[in-house]
């Protein structure tokens, strides 16, 4: 297996816009990056986030928990106080425009290693892509979507859609019992340019959001007698140079 390097990855981001990391180059990264001895408490906290009531079409599929944070170049990570998460409509027609106030990341998962150390590696890749940048506004959003029977999950009830910052990642921390979640990257006109499948935990996607589109296809019920979520966390960065 050719090795994938950080380095690799940021070139990619910058030369298409967008890549897929496979768990098995995604873990290895992330532990040079930090420690992840906490891993299972971390992925634990998804059974803990809370019912998103701000979804303009009524759904309540949707379970999250939102956090600022602030890293300077180099690695020194603060963590924010709590404050409202904002989409103008031009990003997100079906929920923007309004001040979202999510329930805060709790504050042991934002001291948490693992989580610290997937900061301190998005600073590491998407600093290789904006080297001029000397600090970034992190926000870490935890995301639980839920299929039932009657009704399916939707990630991004949207649609196809840009974020309104500058770099994504999109790393998933589990899915169980659920059919579909494909995620599609197309270009600014609508044009597609790839998809693919968060489907192990660990696999990620990055995204420079500028430049490209990205949607994720709803989610649907496998066995109906089980619980049913596609867990994901969402990291977005943001250059402040103040």
């Amino acid at each position: 297996m050719n090795t994938i390097t950080t380095a690799h990855l940021a070139a990619e981001v910058t030369s298409a816009g967008f890549t897929f990391v496979p768990a098995s180059h995604m873990h290895p990264m992330l532990a040079d990056a930090g420690s992840l001895h906490d891993w299972l408490e971390f992925a634990a906290s998804w059974e803990y986030l809370v019912t998103d009531t701000y979804m303009a079409d009524g759904g309540r599929y949707r379970r999250r928990r939102h956090g600022v944070f602030r890293i300077a170049k180099g690695g020194q990570i603060t963590h924010e106080p709590h404050q409202a998460h904002w989409q103008g409509l031009d990003f997100n027609p079906l929920n923007g425009g309004v001040e979202r106030w999510f329930a805060p990341i709790e504050d042991a998962i934002g001291r948490s290693s693992s989580l610290l150390t997937i900061i301190a590696w998005c600073e590491r890749c998407f600093g290789a892509c904006s080297p001029l940048t000397l600090a970034w506004r992190v926000e870490v959003q935890q995301f639980r979507i839920e299929a039932r029977s009657d009704v399916a999950g939707f990630p991004t009830p949207e649609g196809m859609h840009r974020d309104g910052v500058d770099y994504v990642l999109v790393l998933l921390i589990n899915r169980a019992n659920i059919a579909s979640g494909t995620t599609t990257i197309a270009d600014i006109g609508g044009g597609a340019l790839g998809s693919f499948t968060l489907s192990a935990p660990y696999d990620a996607a990055l995204v420079e959001d500028a430049r490209v589109q990205h949607g994720v296809t709803p989610v649907k019920l496998v066995d109906p007698q089980l619980p049913s979520h596609r867990d994901v966390l969402v990291v977005t960065f943001i250059a402040v140079n103040d």
